[in-house]
């Protein structure tokens, strides 16, 4: 089965939409009126959901391009980073900051990390090669994601609904989730330089193949 209208590529379109997102996500976050927390909550997550959405329909309709999965893999670390980011900053209507002053050093290992790794991956490709996702990285992702969703949704508790216990606890486990999120993503990142050094000392050795 085909569809005429997926000769604009959709996948692609949805990929590329983590972008404004980003915008949006950040926009309502800073904005001062009731609601706007929750909103932010809701893009985020459904920003976060276009990733496996994205992929689904390059499958399932066959057209999967090297520019989808460059662009995806890009996106996301787009979208997360520059959420987590925003959170380094007082938000108008909380208690300060989602994310204290001892957070800035994960997140700068996390932006090091992925943007990094998205570096390695567009040089390989340069070269006809493909670095395969590891389950390491796909796990960090998605702890990622939940991390970043978990406070946001902390944050409209507070805010929104005048929850004030229960956006304690829920930004208490954002973030221990996002400290484990860090961890990992830097565990993940040690594993793909390991993995793909001879790539930047040019000298063969294990790496990437050719498809």
């Amino acid at each position: 089965m085909s569809l005429a209208c997926f000769a604009v590529n959709w996948p692609n379109l949805i990929t590329l939409s983590r972008v404004p997102a980003l915008f949006a996500v950040v926009g309502l976050m800073f904005a001062d009126f009731r609601g706007a927390a929750t909103a932010a909550f809701v893009v985020f997550v459904l920003g976060g959901a276009s990733d496996w959405l994205d992929g689904y329909l390059a499958r399932r309709y066959h057209i999967v391009s090297n520019f989808g999965k460059l662009m995806d893999a890009l996106t996301d670390k787009v979208l997360v980073v520059g959420v987590m980011i925003a959170m380094l900053v007082p938000l108008p209507g909380a208690r300060g900051a989602l994310l204290q002053d001892w957070a800035l050093f994960l997140v700068l290992v996390i932006f090091s990390r992925e943007f990094l790794i998205t570096g390695l991956r567009l040089v390989a490709a340069s070269q006809g090669l493909v670095l395969a996702a590891e389950r390491t990285g796909k796990i960090k992702t998605v702890l990622q994601l939940v991390s970043v969703s978990v406070l946001l949704l902390a944050h409209a508790l507070f805010v929104d609904f005048n929850l004030a216990e229960a956006a304690h606890n829920a930004h208490i486990t954002g973030l221990w989730l996002f400290s484990g999120a860090a961890a990992l993503t830097a565990f993940s990142g040690v594993g793909y330089l390991l993995k793909y050094w001879s790539m930047f000392t040019g000298r063969p050795g294990s790496g990437p193949e050719k498809p």
